[in-house]
């Protein structure tokens, strides 16, 4: 076995994530015979359908007992019959805060081959990240309903920014931003209608610009961000934002470029303390599960970015060529991608790439 050998946590989840997380764990093991790597996938059925039987989407001590695998790669969570705040709540963002993945990093890219919906934009024209803050913000747990179901019902949902968490992911995403040729970071902002936490946001944003004087900065308000992510995403380089902001963006982003199935993110502890998770951006998505037809290329994608981050990226590069060479070759594509081939199909094609 070799000695670059790492434990994976492996969670397909619901509804599609059966379909693309075992393909893409073989195409990892097509990698490692060709970079000298081990894996061993320590499967998980945490999902849905074990909420059903069991009546938690996890158990107790899930967290605790993957705290010491390299890695985690999951599928998607939720489906029909379980809410989502219930199937989020009891597995996801558990996982993204005991493990401090403060960071969720996601890439957007318009690959040669893939039509892109915006008329005349072609590869080269949109290639950014959002840089999510993942652990706070808007998606917090503070708040209540009293009243219940009367004409005085009352619901409250409280946003938490706490400088610590500003400025981490702030941090991240300009030292992000340094690493990249454009050197360009953008801020998501809404400081002109929310009154306190994102003047914060903006005050902590220009507060540690001044660190990094070789990035060129802007911030935008989130309402016209998205429409410019429209008309003119080749403005974007890296692009950070709150929790509730990142997450429209970075569903926004790979919408314009032809398809969100081949959107990877990656739930990051920059520290290293915990293992990291990484999950395609595309759910569960239960209108196709079940007919072999689901795009593999975002959970693909994210087993390159946990390549890079477990410290292999030459082997990370290795699927990212693959994935090129797929996508503006003559090869199969999936009906999301406008063509008629199957999962399988594409994972096939995958693997003879990274055979080559």
């Amino acid at each position: 076995m070799s000695t670059n050998t790492h434990k994976i946590a492996v969670i397909p989840g619901d509804g599609i994530g059966n379909e693309v997380v075992p393909p893409t764990c073989r195409i990892l093991e097509a990698v490692a015979r060709k970079h000298d790597l081990g894996f061993t996938f320590d499967e998980r059925d945490w999902s849905c359908e074990r909420f059903h039987n069991e009546g938690a989407m996890m158990p107790e001590d899930g967290i605790d007992d993957i705290g010491g695998h390299d890695s985690i790669l999951l599928g998607a969570v939720g489906y029909p019959g379980v809410p989502d705040h219930v199937s989020l709540w009891g597995l996801l963002i558990p996982i993204r805060r005991q493990f401090q993945q403060y960071v969720s990093l996601r890439p957007v890219r318009l690959f040669e081959g893939m039509p892109c919906p915006l008329v005349g934009r072609k590869p080269g024209d949109i290639d950014m990240v959002v840089v999510r803050e993942n652990n706070e913000g808007e998606y917090s747990e503070m708040g209540g309903r009293i009243y219940k179901g009367t004409l005085d019902e009352v619901v409250s949902q409280q946003a938490i920014f706490t400088r610590k968490g500003t400025d981490r992911i702030m941090r991240y995403a300009f030292e992000l931003a340094m690493k990249r040729p454009r050197k360009n970071l953008t801020s998501a902002t809404k400081s002109n209608g929310i009154i306190h936490s994102m003047p914060f946001w903006d005050e902590r944003f220009e507060a540690i610009s001044a660190e990094y004087p070789d990035v060129e900065t802007a911030k935008f308000h989130i309402d016209i961000l998205t429409a410019r992510f429209v008309t003119n995403p080749d403005w974007f380089d890296v692009v950070v934002g709150s929790n509730l902001f990142g997450d429209i963006l970075s569903d926004l982003g790979p919408g314009v470029t032809g398809t969100i199935a081949i959107a990877p993110s990656g739930n990051i502890n920059p520290e290293r303390d915990f293992p990291s998770m990484f999950e395609p951006v595309h759910g569960s998505a239960p209108d196709i599960a079940g007919q072999g037809i689901a795009n593999p290329i975002g959970t693909v994608w994210c087993a390159s970015m946990m390549l890079d981050h477990l410290g292999h990226p030459e082997a990370a590069a290795d699927m990212i060529v693959a994935i090129e060479n797929l996508l503006k070759g003559d090869g199969p594509k999936t009906p999301d991608m406008g063509g008629n081939a199957t999962t399988e199909d594409l994972c096939r094609a995958l693997e003879e790439e990274l055979g080559n």
